[in-house]
């Protein structure tokens, strides 16, 4: 049976993991699910009076939306960084917190990752719902391309998935990577215009390390979210379908690695 088929066929154990993270994770907390909501919303707060009471930061104005705060410009890229980071982060730790799993059922155990994408994927869903209808209060016409958002989303999802495969597998044979993988993603992040006008790349940036940049897969998709949520513009189709091939390129290349090192897990885990 080929990868995708056993995993198919383990859609119900697939289901089943998924619901134990998300019934898992607020259980002792006294308002429970209520923090997926008060999380976001603190996070929305928190950035808004930091870079738009304290520091008065700066965003260009939306094209097509007339929004003009930074926090809305910022957290129309942070919150697609964190989805990312987060599977990455969740996928680390995928077979190391369910190794006595991995040791004594046999089963496919790319389905330990992709629990991890779905958990992941519910709570980004709920802080992207939260941002779409701040917008909509705020007046903003980014509703024809909620569509493309979306569709960036479930590529986001893809992409990121590559990448906890391969890390999932290899953590359990390098145990330092964690901590290694930790100081790529904030290199990455900086990297990333997140926390500043892109614009800035092709002011202050050095020749030779603009070609760099501007390879980085991160910058599509936070242009993609840029556009169709904050200035409510048609995104750069160009960029949408680059992402595209990095999205299949990325899960092809991590699901490879991920069954080369199958194979021993259960010993090392």
């Amino acid at each position: 049976m080929n990868p995708v088929s056993s995993v198919i066929a383990s859609r119900e154990l697939l289901w089943n993991l998924t619901l134990r993270e998300l019934r898992t994770k607020y259980r002792r907390s006294v308002l429970g699910w209520a923090w997926s909501m008060l999380n976001p919303l603190a996070n929305v707060a928190i950035y808004f009076f930091v870079f738009g009471v304290l520091f008065d930061a700066q965003a260009p104005r939306g094209v097509n939306s007339d929004l003009h705060g930074f926090a809305w410009f910022l957290l129309c890229a942070l919150l697609p960084w964190n989805y990312w980071a987060l599977i990455n982060n969740m996928g680390l730790g995928a077979m190391s917190s369910n190794a006595g799993l991995v040791r004594r059922v046999a089963f496919p155990r790319e389905v330990l990752v992709f629990s991890a994408v779905l958990h992941a994927t519910v709570q980004f869903a709920i802080e992207l719902s939260l941002l779409c209808v701040i917008f909509v209060i705020l007046g903003s016409p980014f509703l024809p391309w909620l569509p493309i958002v979306l569709l960036t989303v479930v590529l986001l999802g893809v992409f990121a998935s590559g990448f906890a495969l391969a890390l999932s597998a290899l953590s359990v044979y390098f145990k330092d990577l964690a901590y290694l993988w930790g100081i790529v993603l904030q290199v990455w992040f900086f990297a990333t215009p997140i926390v500043y006008n892109p614009d800035l790349l092709d002011d202050q940036a050095p020749d030779w390390m603009r070609p760099i940049l501007e390879a980085n897969p991160m910058n599509l998709v936070v242009g993609i979210f840029r556009d169709c949520l904050y200035h409510a513009q048609s995104p750069n189709w160009a960029s949408l379908g680059a992402f595209a091939l990095w999205a299949v390129a990325s899960l092809s290349v991590g699901w490879w690695a991920f069954r080369r090192l199958d194979r021993r897990l259960a010993e090392e885990v």
